[in-house]
């Protein structure tokens, strides 16, 4: 058995970044005391989520990598000798902006970054606004945990990038997010829309045969344009195993740390009863190139 003690810091987020991340400071302590060896936030967890509105003064929110975030939680990690997962709104030059993942390791180091590379548009979150779709391509990152497949939040839906970091080696597949509901939506519909984005993440922990981390944040965010009617983000983070169970699920209204004890190896076992891979038919697989088939 290869055990991995993971934490994941569901929390609301305010106004002021100083705030934010003094709070998930203090999560990450709480986690690490309790045993975790790898903690995880959710997306964008500095800021509220400005994607809500175009605004171009939200991109004064946007700082290089390494910076003063990272240097914060780069001494947090070394401290508490654990990896730690975050998540930025990365000025990469003057005019070029990505939603990044970087991944710290115990000695406080910089292990990989990673670019979101699906970007949404959608009422609400206006994310094409803000940024450039990632340039690194889904490669894992290597730690002393293991290697670490990291997604965020839209790319969840697309199985293409969970199936490619999962060809490449990643031992897990993690996504930082931020997503919620439309208030204005009827519960039915609401429903719908949280366990398609269960469902999905699931499928793709199935279907790869790896365990899944979902990290969200919680709590009601206002629209500071005054054009939506705002964001209740659900919460729920989970982790699922490599048959697509359920191992630990958050809170949809509270702000809480998920602990959970996540046995590596069991991929390997999973994986010789389900031989996904040893039965893809990559000679036929030419047209997943193209936008459509017409």
């Amino acid at each position: 058995m290869r055990p991995l003690n993971v934490a994941l810091v569901q929390q609301n987020c305010m106004e002021n970044p100083a705030t934010n991340i003094e709070k998930s400071c203090q999560w990450i302590r709480q986690a690490a005391a309790q045993g975790a060896n790898l903690v995880i936030l959710p997306e964008l967890h500095s800021s509220r989520y400005f994607c809500q509105t175009e605004d171009t003064a939200n991109f004064d929110l946007a700082e290089t990598i390494p910076g003063e975030t990272t240097q914060t939680f780069s001494k947090l990690a070394k401290k508490l000798k654990i990896v730690l997962v975050i998540s930025l709104f990365e000025r990469r030059a003057a005019g070029l902006y990505h939603n990044t993942a970087v991944v710290l390791e115990k000695d406080g180091s910089i292990a990989g970054t990673y670019r979101k590379m699906h970007i949404p548009d959608d009422p609400g979150y206006h994310e094409k606004f803000y940024f450039t779709p990632g340039d690194l391509g889904f490669n894992p990152i290597n730690t002393s945990v293991g290697k670490l497949g990291i997604l965020i939040c839209w790319d969840q839906w697309y199985p293409e990038a969970a199936r490619m970091m999962a060809l490449a080696g990643a031992e897990i597949i993690i996504y930082p997010t931020a997503i919620g509901y439309d208030p204005n939506d009827e519960l039915p519909e609401q429903q719908r829309q949280q366990n398609a984005w269960m469902m999905v993440q699931q499928g793709h922990a199935i279907a790869n045969g790896l365990p899944l981390i979902s990290v969200n944040r919680i709590g009601f965010e206002t629209d500071q344009g005054q054009t939506t009617p705002g964001i209740d983000f659900w919460g729920s983070s989970f982790v699922a195993g490599a048959q697509g169970e359920i191992l630990a699920q958050a809170s949809a209204s509270e702000e809480e740390l998920l602990y959970v004890e996540i046995n590596l190896n069991r991929s390997e076992k999973v994986r010789r009863i389900w031989p996904f891979f040893r039965d893809r038919r990559i000679d036929q697989y030419r047209d997943i190139l193209k936008r459509f088939r017409d």
